[in-house]
């Protein structure tokens, strides 16, 4: 049983304590602890930070989202607590589950502003190249990094364990940060001054704002009263990493069938994550095939490109839906990520949206907060909600679409969807628009997703 934490204030009222507790911080941050059997209990030491009754923000969720804004808004001095179901003591086995993250160029330059991308970078793939083919048809299109002014990659492959493991350990470095876990919120009960988080423990917390983080289901929503727009695809994506014979040379593939996507994204170490999109019914049948016959059927569509393939690390499926709330903000909360919006996995976007999401919100909490104006008042709100809406929205449309376009074999839509990679190739200026906006830095675009520090 962890004893209960002490009050942060306490804290900061004892010299040698806090003296004490620098001094801890600075030598584990020292250690950089790498190794999979550490994780446990820096997640553990992470519940004991002490959090004080009163805090500025909260944060449901202490997910990759969740973890991301705690960091920018901690990094910048303000009281963070993050309420968590999972439990730090009880954590999945941390070795390599193949599930990884496409990161846009524009989120890795989000990271690097954070001082994480420092650990990160040196475990991606940088994504050289993209190349989208349609069906069986010769025409493709072409996404070069040499064909922009800067060269910079298109994105990253990044296992999900790394970036989790990276914003743990930059947790744990925050003294500003508290983690309060395992537990939920119960209720919240905002005013014109402040809101009143309730948590499953029976304590209060009070806070001048409450972020939701807490996925696509999220109860900070529904107790908000905020409706959603939302339907399923009844498609379902299958994700396995495969290990190949022959290097992929940084280039990702998006194989457009007539069920769905067919994605191949590089990683490190001659390895693929592969997205494989089919009907629900259908998926489930091939997820559930003996290992032989599984990655037979993934070979015939991954092709020999890249020579021989073995699947390696468990398969995963997900459902497909797009889901568009209704409204992102209520009184004194925010919602972000996956609470806010789910898309298609088509464009790879959906951990790209709610990390710009963490870049709007954070720097106008934080440019807000040195003003020493409220960061939880309507005006804030309302302009987060103005600044993540249209992209969101925009995207949601675009990956709609196509996924609609594409997934179909209707002669005159074959012909016209030839006709649009082609005049693609054609316009150099529209391609190159095309792949900033899949960077994602096109745009209005916040502060951290320029690269530039809060």
């Amino acid at each position: 049983m962890l004893p209960p934490p002490v009050a942060a204030s306490e804290l900061r009222l004892s010299p040698e304590g806090t003296k004490r507790q620098q001094d801890y911080v600075t030598t584990f941050c020292r250690k950089r602890a790498w190794r999979d059997r550490e994780l446990d209990s820096l997640l553990a030491e992470l519940h004991h930070f002490a959090v004080s009754q009163d805090v500025e923000v909260v944060i449901a969720g202490g997910g990759l989202i969740g973890l991301v804004l705690a960091t920018a808004c901690a990094g910048a001095g303000l009281e963070v607590a993050i309420v968590d179901p999972a439990d730090p003591r009880v954590i999945p086995d941390e070795s390599f589950d193949g599930r990884c993250s496409a990161i846009a160029y524009g989120s890795s330059r989000v990271l690097d502003a954070l001082g994480l991308w420092s650990e990160i970078g040196s475990r991606a793939e940088p994504i050289s190249e993209i190349r989208v083919a349609d069906g069986e048809s010769p025409l493709f299109l072409h996404y070069d990094h040499q064909q922009l002014s800067t060269a910079v990659p298109l994105g990253y492959v990044v296992e999900n364990r790394v970036l989790r493991r990276v914003l743990v350990e930059r947790a744990r470095c925050l003294p500003s940060l508290s983690l309060l876990a395992p537990l939920t919120v119960d209720s919240v009960e905002a005013s014109a001054l402040a809101a009143a988080t309730t948590l499953s423990d029976g304590r209060t917390v009070s806070s001048r704002l409450v972020a939701a983080a807490d996925g696509h289901k999220s109860p900070m929503r529904r107790a908000a009263g905020i409706g959603a727009v939302e339907w399923p695809y009844r498609q379902t994506s299958i994700v396995a990493t495969v290990q190949h014979e022959r290097p992929h040379g940084g280039i990702a593939v998006e194989h457009f069938l007539p069920e769905g996507p067919f994605a191949i994204l590089p990683m490190n170490d001659n390895r693929s994550s592969i997205v494989w999109t089919e009907q629900s019914e259908l998926a489930m049948r091939l997820a559930g095939l003996p290992d032989a016959a599984f990655t037979a059927e993934l070979a015939a569509r991954f092709g020999d490109f890249l020579g021989a393939v073995e699947v390696i690390g468990p398969r995963w499926t997900y459902p497909l839906r797009l889901m568009l709330a209704e409204r992102y903000v209520a009184c004194r909360l925010a919602l972000v990520g996956e609470a806010a919006h789910v898309i298609h996995p088509i464009a790879g976007q959906g951990l790209n949206l709610g990390i710009r999401d963490v870049a709007a919100l954070a720097e106008l909490v934080i440019d807000r907060r040195r003003l020493g104006l409220d960061i939880g008042d309507d005006t804030l709100l309302a302009h987060y909600q103005r600044w993540r809406r249209f992209d969101t929205l925009m995207l949601a449309i675009v990956t709609d679409g196509l996924n609609r376009l594409f997934s179909n074999s209707i002669a005159p839509i074959r012909l016209a969807r030839g006709l649009g990679f082609a005049g693609v190739h054609r316009l150099p200026p529209l391609k190159r628009l095309l792949m900033h906006d899949a960077m994602g830095i096109f745009g209005d675009l916040p502060r951290l997703v320029r690269g530039e520090p809060l």
